[in-house]
């Protein structure tokens, strides 16, 4: 294995003494050759087992010679839109233009198109009639069957059939990547690659499909809502690599999409392995001039301890693409990752991260889990945490302690996610008090999501008596080791099931807070969750039951803006929101409204809420001094 960056031009590729590539990796992220983007892992892990590989990034959809680089490659080309969906990089929630990508050079927005695995593989096709083309990363991986599509408001096919890809690799990859290339490798027909785990293909019959569920057809799911959601529930059934069925999706009546099981978790060792392959850990030098590419900067001293999650939020992803079942780094492997960067000129003491989508799941939530899967029916932490579930962070603190005790390490941060009901199950809390004293850089960030029970229930959060609980726990840890740290809650709104009533409530709860948050997170209905699949046919899928579902833009704006009531811009909107929730009580000059009437109304507000003849009113400077206590 040779180090270095892989090649992205003919010339590079003639500097190593190849002649043709074996796979060409067509990326909508700038090359970054680090752990944490995909495109890195999979070319490593191509390259470790003797292939050949280049790499064109972010090439120009709109001219067929940018993927003709290295001519056509021996087995075929690797397809992903980068290490976001490409709708998720390019517009916000109200559908409005980004301004900037963290994964360009510069940041410059626009150097890859809208639906990018779409538009990559037909512009590949143009070219290259009959070369194989698989499909991979996480926008290919959401979309493998049937999905809702929130940006263009309807129901679109399987990703397959749109791009003109022959197979997609669902999920985290690295088995899948390299049984096809094996197997492409061997002499076969792309098209008869059609049994692997963690990949999706298309057949003409399903003569040689076994053991197979047959969902609804495209046509059904079109014609009925309700036959969508019922085909969501099964797929969602079907995620676990140890339990899970073959799906068979039909379109028409001689194509057909395969969705084979998902493939085998990865062992500690063979996670090792993965890290521990020559990253060069930075951005390809040709993008320096071009100001580097920003989003090396969270992730350039972080740590990736883990995959998966059992917390299984109703509006997460993580489910359909890296499965409920915990795979983790050993603390070997771990600290040798360290020991490359802590020494880097640029490193200022602090790694910033050690952790994944829950930094504090270090082992699978049972011991069940790793021979039969993940329960079918149930979940590990929800609607309260499983007797069977074993709650654990010595392993964890075990890691973090060896960290921060290595030479040049000021401070060893957690900044994805910590989950607090887990926390709070355990009843040693050694772990809670090392993280508010070491690991806490002033202020933790955790995410509540909501605080009504109504809307929790939707989400698959904690009831909000679990977040009130952590709080209270968290202040008196701080206190009793003397610090003044804080909680920075995440929130939500216009999640499913939230009326104006609930967001009343939450806008309320903020308001005895004291806390206005500087972000709010809309709910955004990407593919394949719970969440989206509720946001589309307005029931939930487990149960068929109906549910409140805000679609209307203005509503969903009016329950966001009600985050940030105090926010001048978002006033009118609040007493939009105030009048139609009949919750006009809240508008006025008391400690517990949310607005104040606007000044040149004053005199008509008085007029209507008069003090009896016996009470002297209030004095303006009175009323300033009451509103100055209030912001404090």
């Amino acid at each position: 294995m040779q180090h270095g960056f892989l090649p992205i031009s003919k010339e590079e590729m003639k500097q190593r003494g190849w002649e043709q590539v074996d796979f060409v990796y067509v990326s909508g992220d700038a090359y970054v050759d680090h752990p944490s983007f995909g495109h890195a892992i999979i070319t490593r892990v191509l390259e470790a087992h003797g292939y050949k590989v280049g790499i064109i990034a972010q090439p120009d959809w709109k001219n067929k010679e940018s993927i003709m680089v290295f001519g056509e490659p021996r087995l075929g080309f690797l397809v992903s839109s980068g290490n976001m969906d490409s709708m998720v990089n390019h517009y916000t929630v109200s559908k409005k233009r980004r301004k900037a990508d963290a994964f360009t050079p510069g940041g410059v927005m626009g150097k890859r198109p809208d639906y990018a695995a779409v538009v990559y593989s037909n512009l590949i096709r143009q070219v290259y009639k009959k070369t194989p083309i698989i499909l991979g990363g996480i926008e290919a991986s959401l979309r493998r069957l049937a999905h809702y599509d929130y940006w263009s408001n309807k129901l679109k096919r399987s990703i397959l059939l749109d791009s003109g890809a022959d197979i997609l690799s669902y999920g985290m990859g690295e088995r899948s990547i390299v049984e096809i290339a094996e197997a492409l490798d061997s002499g076969m027909e792309v098209s008869d690659i059609t049994y692997i785990d963690g990949t999706v293909c298309k057949v003409k019959s399903l003569d040689c499909v076994y053991d197979a569920i047959t969902l609804q057809s495209y046509d059904e799911l079109q014609k009925d809502k309700l036959n969508y959601a019922r085909s969501f529930y099964v797929q969602y059934c079907n995620t676990d690599p140890f339990t899970a069925k073959r799906l068979v999706e039909p379109y028409g009546e001689h194509l057909y999409i395969v969705q084979n099981p998902p493939s085998k978790p990865l062992s500690q060792s063979e996670m090792d392995r993965v890290y521990s392959y020559p990253y060069m850990r930075t951005y390809h030098p040709s993008y320096e001039e071009l100001g580097g590419v920003p989003a090396i900067e969270e992730v350039k001293y972080s740590l990736i301890s883990n995959r998966g999650c059992f917390g299984a939020c109703s509006f997460c992803a993580l489910t359909f693409h890296q499965g409920r079942i915990i795979q983790t780094r050993s603390h070997e492997s771990l600290i040798e990752e360290a020991k490359k960067f802590i020494w880097d000129k640029d490193f200022k003491g602090y790694i910033h991260d050690v952790g994944g989508p829950t930094a504090n799941f270090r082992a699978p939530a049972c011991e069940k889990q790793l021979t039969h899967g993940a329960c079918k029916n149930k979940q590990c932490l929800f609607p309260k945490p499983c007797k069977n579930m074993r709650v654990d962070h010595k392993d964890y603190l075990r890691l973090l302690r060896k960290l921060r005790e290595l030479p040049n390490v000021k401070k060893v941060f957690i900044r994805s996610g910590i989950r607090f009901d887990y926390l709070m199950a355990d009843k040693d809390d050694t772990f809670f008090k090392e993280l508010c004293e070491h690991h806490v850089s002033g202020q933790l960030k955790v995410a509540p999501e909501h605080i009504s029970d109504a809307v929790l229930q939707k989400m698959g959060k904690p009831e909000n008596s679990v977040y009130q609980a952590f709080t209270k726990k968290y202040k008196q840890i701080n206190e009793r080791i003397g610090k003044n740290q804080f909680l920075v809650p995440y929130l939500m709104s216009s999640h499913p099931g939230s009326t104006m009533k609930e967001a009343v409530e939450l806008a309320e709860y903020l308001r005895d807070l004291g806390y206005m948050p500087e972000q709010v997170q809309d709910f955004y209905p990407t593919p394949s969750t719970i969440s989206t699949c509720m946001y589309y046919t307005g029931v939930d899928p487990r149960t068929m039951e109906k549910v409140y579902v805000p679609v209307n833009p203005h509503e969903k704006a009016m329950q966001r803006a009600l985050i940030q009531y105090r926010n001048p811009k978002n006033y009118d909107l609040v007493l939009e929101v105030l009048k139609v929730a009949d919750r006009m009580d809240l508008v006025g000059y008391d400690k517990k409204c949310l607005i104040r009437p606007r000044q040149q109304k004053q005199q008509q507000w008085e007029k209507t809420h008069q003090q009896p003849q016996n009470k002297k009113p209030r004095k303006k400077k009175a009323i300033r001094n009451v509103h100055k206590k209030k912001n404090k």
